[in-house]
């Protein structure tokens, strides 16, 4: 996992900066939640998405009751411990202790992430109240080379 993947993972996040609230979108400019977020930086990284998303409601982790954000991130990008994370991995957060954890961002610069949530447009902000919510980091891999 390079730093050059790092940098465009964050790049292209920043490109979404803007892009208005849409509970299980992903557009940039047009609309996405916090998933929608990440699925985008990893079209823009990897090209098709390695698996589609299912429908879920606003209320999907509570109703369901497993971690199933936190899995799907480790099926497809590196699991780090939390004071690894570096600008352009993934943050994963609960919302509450005992919670599914449901919300997640892309790092910006140390205490900062670029985030989509719900009310308000993708914008980069500092972790606040979300630094002690932080359940796991994830890195992006590099793309894959084409065959000489």
């Amino acid at each position: 996992m390079s730093a050059a993947t790092r940098e465009a993972a964050l790049a292209e996040a920043r490109r979404w900066i803007g892009t208005p609230y849409r509970h299980a979108a992903s557009l940039r400019g047009v609309g996405c939640d916090c998933l929608g977020l990440a699925r985008g930086v990893w079209r823009a990284l990897h090209g098709a998405e390695p698996e589609p998303p299912p429908p879920y409601a606003p209320d999907w982790a509570e109703a369901g009751g497993t971690e199933a954000l936190r899995d799907a991130l480790a099926r497809w990008l590196a699991t780090l411990p939390p004071d690894a994370a570096e600008p352009g991995d993934v943050l994963l957060f609960r919302f509450r202790a005992g919670a599914p954890a449901k919300h997640l961002g892309v790092m910006s610069a140390p205490g900062r992430m670029i985030h989509a949530q719900e009310g308000a447009s993708v914008a980069e902000t500092p972790f606040g109240v979300w630094r002690r919510r932080l359940v796991g980091v994830f890195r992006f891999p590099d793309p894959a080379r084409p065959s000489p």
